[in-house]
């Protein structure tokens, strides 16, 4: 087995002045250009460029803090929050009081000067920063191979695309700063998809097919990603063939075939990290790597694990999962989902019933994605514990009685895979940032646009028949419910239905979308997507308005949230970086739309 990449934060790369904007990043401390224009240098720099990916930082005080400056859970590559808890999969989580800054960005409410788009803004600059570091030195340094220059270029381009990408999505209006940038109070007025195209496809063109390190991009990566980038776009003709090639020839960076594991679960199990089929392209996370710090092991989610009397995590009871995400997993007599109407077919829940209140758990058809999605009432949480509701809730009537479960690590293997070297868990699962059943969705998506529905059927069941082939996969009950270190029993945990689209179901574009669309939400909830999907689909104020009027009868949260069309589809960019950016006294970055 190859050893894996880990992305450790290099201090020398992108230190800046308080006093200078963000855009103007120079490496710092005792290294001289001289050092850095070497084989080991330009290594260095690729690594700091890596290791930006989780946008975090650490120092000796404990605290959980970002690349940002700010707080770690603002930018977490998961994008949980503006993804996950924007789009509806979940509730921000806690309590009313807690993280108080994070309730405008979820209702809609939000303005320019709110800190967590702060450190999201220069967070990930300083990630684009790193790369072109790597970028700016790699010429100067005479004694890198050319085969390897080309790589460490292509990687580079790479990442600088993913950051770029990254940011677009959430602020659509921004600054090109690349290696050539000598005025660093650009405007934000041009389109840059262009220019993420132009990364991508070097990337593509000159990556090798595998790499000598699992973390490294490789070519196939890149291509999926250059394909996601035209489907956002909408240039559905131009993403076909590409989807197609890699699906149909691409590898992860260690040479396994892009394929579905036959355990849907074993994608959040450390142990199965380094021979998985689905990693296209991931963000390596370490724990207990002997730092006294989980700034490597998904310090951006450490928010959200269940917290409350009984629970087993210190902290802290975010991210919980909405009732609208959990209804939609329930299955007709058929087996699939009811696409129009799935909130009037509830799953029975235990909203309003202490722990020691009498609960038995749904007995209707369910996909059993959902138990390895979302902690409810009278089921295994891994192996854990029964999850018993209100006693893993901070406050149910607040944010409701589920709890997060795809980034939570195994009881069994917590001494390794989890971190608990600060005062809330860190955890070594790895954050995708895009897997193969997403590949096959985006794919499904695009043939559809071009009419193709035969296509797009086959690959929406191959996504569902993962689950449907594999009952062994699916949620079991514990041998003894008092005692779940005695393991698994022959029993399901739920009655799960889950079943292929009849042949020729897919007949129209509508139906089409439709079933793909849904299929997303199913398959990649809780994973940073949902948000940034309902807005690329025009979807975002029908879906969001609907889904804070259903919410806000059952919990208190998203009290007074809306979503307003043509405004709230980014978010305002940060004043402070606005302030910043200036040319003869005047700003040079405009706001976003509705934000002045």
């Amino acid at each position: 087995m190859k050893a894996r990449f880990f992305i450790y934060i290099l201090p020398l790369v992108g230190l800046f002045s308080c006093k200078k904007s963000f855009l103007e990043r120079t490496p710092q401390g005792s290294l001289q250009p001289s050092d850095l224009a070497t084989k080991a240098g330009v290594a260095n720099l690729l690594i700091g460029a890596y290791g930006a990916l989780d946008g975090q930082d650490s120092n000796e005080s404990g605290d959980l803090i970002s690349l940002g400056g700010g707080n770690s859970w603002g930018v977490s590559p998961s994008n949980w929050l503006l993804g996950s808890v924007a789009g509806g999969d979940a509730h921000k989580g806690s309590d009313g009081t807690d993280q108080i800054v994070m309730i405008p960005l979820v209702n809609f409410t939000v303005d320019a000067s709110n800190s967590i788009l702060n450190d999201k803004w220069v967070a990930v600059y300083e990630g684009i920063a790193r790369c072109n570091n790597v970028l700016k030195y790699l010429p100067l340094a005479s004694d890198i191979p050319h085969d390897e220059a080309v790589n460490m270029k292509a990687q580079a381009r790479f990442l600088r695309a993913h950051y770029y990408f990254d940011l677009k999505r959430v602020f659509d209006k921004l600054p090109w700063i690349d290696e050539t940038t000598t005025d660093y109070t650009p405007t934000n007025t041009i389109d840059i998809w262009p220019k993420i195209e132009a990364d991508l496809k070097y990337a593509y063109d000159s990556l090798p097919a595998s790499q000598s390190e699992v973390g490294r991009a490789n070519k196939w990566a890149a291509g999926a990603y250059l394909a996601k980038t035209y489907l956002y776009e909408k240039k559905y003709t131009d993403a076909q063939p590409l989807f197609t090639t890699v699906i149909n020839s691409g590898k992860t960076s260690n040479g396994i075939a892009y394929d579905l594991n036959d355990q849907f679960e074993h994608n959040y199990m450390p142990e199965y990290e380094n021979d998985n089929p689905e990693a296209v392209f991931v963000i390596e996370m370490a724990a207990n790597i002997g730092n006294g710090t989980i700034a490597n092991s998904n310090q951006g989610d450490a928010l959200n694990f269940p917290y409350g009397g009984s629970s087993p995590f210190p902290c802290c009871g975010f991210f919980q999962p909405s009732f609208d995400l959990v209804n939609s997993f329930r299955t007709d007599p058929n087996g699939l989902p009811y696409l129009d109407d799935y909130n009037t077919h509830p799953i029975k829940n235990d909203e309003g019933l202490l722990s020691s209140d009498d609960f038995d758990p749904d007995t209707g058809n369910i996909d059993p994605r959902l138990d390895w999605t979302v902690g409810r009432r009278g089921i295994p949480y891994l192996d854990w514990d029964i999850y018993p509701g209100q006693d893993w809730v901070r406050d149910q009537r607040y944010a409701g009685p589920y709890a997060p479960k795809k980034n939570v690590y195994w009881g069994t293997n917590q001494d390794v895979d989890g971190d608990n070297n600060q005062w809330a868990p860190g955890s070594a699962i790895n954050v995708f940032v895009i897997r193969f059943a997403d590949v096959l969705l985006m794919a499904a998506e695009v043939e559809a646009q071009l009419g193709h529905y035969d296509e797009a059927e086959q690959y929406v069941n191959r996504v569902r028949n993962r689950m449907a082939d594999h009952p062994e996969a699916w949620v079991y009950k514990y041998e003894d419910d008092t005692d779940p270190s005695a393991g698994f029993s022959t029993d399901l945990a739920a009655n799960y239905k889950i079943s292929p689209y009849p042949d020729g179901a897919f007949t129209s574009k509508d139906f089409a979308l439709k079933a793909i669309y849904f299929e997303r939400k199913l398959e990649l909830a809780m994973e940073g997507y949902r948000f940034f999907d309902l807005v690329r689909w025009g979807q975002a104020a029908a879906n969001l308005n609907t889904y804070f009027g259903s919410e806000s009868k059952l919990v208190t949260d998203v009290t007074g949230a809306h979503f307003t069309a043509g405004r709230n589809e980014h978010y305002p960019i940060p004043q402070q970086q606005i302030d910043l950016t200036q040319k003869n006294g005047k700003n040079t970055l405009t706001q976003n739309p509705g934000y002045n």
